[in-house]
């Protein structure tokens, strides 16, 4: 019986200590050590992920841009996982600005500028940010919002390469990849019409 009741005792004080240590524990500073998010700063927000699960860096965090070559497109940036970034012709570099937003930025996710940038074979003077229409921060590269392309689902994809004839994958120095050196990196003009003719 003498053992029963020093079980019992080692039992509850046990249970005290716990509820002591669990009550110090909760000082109101809210950092969770399994997500490394304080409770002062709200959650960081991502990009709507793509078919194959992934996402545009979070808001707040590191965000990579680095040089890599395409078999057929030759010179293009990536983000830190791989995946192809793309430029859009209707949004403007001098002064930057994004004209990609609602369902548009769910198929082509911005790339949320991080606190902190990597570059890999990028000159960093390139390398910018500019404000969205809902406030967030959009990496820039020679002044060109930067996206992804959601159907992308794997790294290497340059499947948003010429969508609609204004979405493109781009070069380490803002251009778009596959134009012929010493074009402009700007959308081609229709061609004249001729009397009687459509233009097309």
């Amino acid at each position: 019986m003498r053992i029963t009741s020093r079980a019992a005792l080692l039992t509850a004080t046990a249970v005290t200590s716990l509820a002591l240590v669990t009550a110090c524990g909760s000082s109101g500073s809210g950092y969770s050590g399994s997500t490394g998010t304080s409770a002062a700063q709200p959650p960081a927000a991502t990009a709507p992920a793509s078919p194959g699960g992934a996402s545009a860096p979070a808001q707040g965090g590191a965000t990579a841009l680095q040089a890599g070559t395409d078999a057929k497109l030759g010179a293009i940036v990536t983000d830190g996982a791989g995946f192809t970034l793309y430029r859009f012709d209707k949004d403007t570099a001098q002064p930057s600005a994004s004209n990609c937003n609602g369902s548009c930025a769910t198929t082509w996710p911005p790339v949320a500028a991080g606190a902190d940038v990597s570059v890999k074979g990028i000159d960093s003077k390139l390398v910018g940010t500019v404000a969205r229409a809902d406030g967030s921060k959009q990496l820039t590269l020679a002044g060109w919002p930067v996206y992804r392309y959601a159907p992308d689902t794997k790294p290497g994809d340059t499947k948003g390469q010429g969508v609609g004839g204004t979405w493109f994958v781009i070069t380490p120095d803002g251009k778009k990849a596959g134009a012929p050196a010493g074009q402009p990196a700007t959308p081609a003009q229709p061609p004249a019409t001729t009397p009687g003719g459509y233009g097309y």
